[in-house]
Parts: structure tokens; C-alpha cells; sequence
């Protein structure tokens, strides 16, 4: 199962593969402005090579005659069951698509090719966490049909 979904003729979606990591590291890089080289290559050592029937580390590729595939964007995530008492469900814990290939169905197809594998693997439901002031993210899960779960995310300085 090389190609899990197609947008249309010009983009498909797929498994992770070692030759991507780098356009995964460009992406993130150039839209964090943080490099995190090491962060990427152990995400993919544990999300795209280990337990793939829970885990899932996709990318969208354009198939433009004679351009190369184009990287496109990425989502990883995996299907976490029993923490605080929650049924198995899938979460999405990374999603980025090129800038300039925004606004053009990349990140819905992302989100759709990760949500039929949670339901290939059992889980009924998906969740993921955004930054309260993620507007752009927060649109775009919204958008999806993504609407707030039954938990708040707490937390506490340890300075």
C-alpha cells in the first residue's frame, strides 16, 4: 500500500519514505524558523518505520509531467488509547504543507488519508491540540469539521 489517496491527477498521498526526511526538515525549518534535524530523523526512525499499523507518518507529493514529485507537506500521527481514561482514538500531533501549496486541498487530503487509517485500525474517533493563539491551525481543523473534545490541556512551569 504505497498510495493511500489521490486529490486528483496531480497529488497523492503516501507513506514516508528515508529520502524525505530532509524536505520534511526543510519544511518545518522554514516554517518554525527553528532546525531540529535530530527531532525529524527520530520521528521517522519511530513513526515511519515502527508499529505502521498504529502509527502514520504520510506525505503529499505532486506528480507534475517531467517535474519530479514535488514534496508538498506531512502529517504524523498514531492511535493512543487509555491515557486519563480515553477509549483508543487516533491523534494528529504534526501537520505542515509548503506555503505556497496551501489553500489547495494538501492539508484536508493529509487529514483524510490519516483519518481512513485510524478507521483501518479501529478507532472511531481523531484528535489533535492546537496553540490557543494557532489561528491559521486552528481554522484549518475547524474547517474539517474538528470541533473541541471533552478535555483541557493543563500545564505548569517546573522553574
Amino acid at each position: 500500500m504505497q498510495e493511500l489517496t489521490e486529490i486528483n491527477s496531480a497529488v497523492r498521498v503516501r507513506r514516508v519514505r528515508a529520502a524525505d526526511i530532509s524536505h520534511v526538515i526543510a519544511l518545518d525549518t522554514r516554517v518554525t524558523k527553528i532546525a531540529k534535524a535530530e527531532y525529524w530523523n527520530d520521528i521517522f526512525r519511530r513513526y515511519g518505520k515502527q508499529r505502521n499499523s498504529e502509527r502514520f507518518f504520510l506525505v503529499a507529493e505532486g506528480r507534475a509531467e517531467g517535474a519530479g514529485p514535488g514534496f508538498l507537506g506531512f502529517i504524523i500521527g498514531e492511535v493512543r488509547a487509555w491515557e486519563f481514561g480515553s477509549s483508543p482514538c487516533g491523534w494528529v500531533f504534526a501537520l505542515s504543507v509548503e506555503p505556497k501549496a496551501r489553500l489547495h486541498g494538501i492539508g484536508s487530503a493529509l487529514l483524510e488519508a490519516i483519518s481512513a487509517e485510524f478507521r483501518k485500525a479501529g478507532v472511531g474517533k481523531m484528535r489533535t491540540m492546537v496553540a490557543r493563539d494557532g489561528r491559521l491551525p486552528l481554522l484549518f481543523f475547524r474547517s474539517e469539521g474538528m470541533i473541541a473534545g471533552p478535555y483541557i490541556q493543563l500545564e505548569k512551569d517546573l522553574d
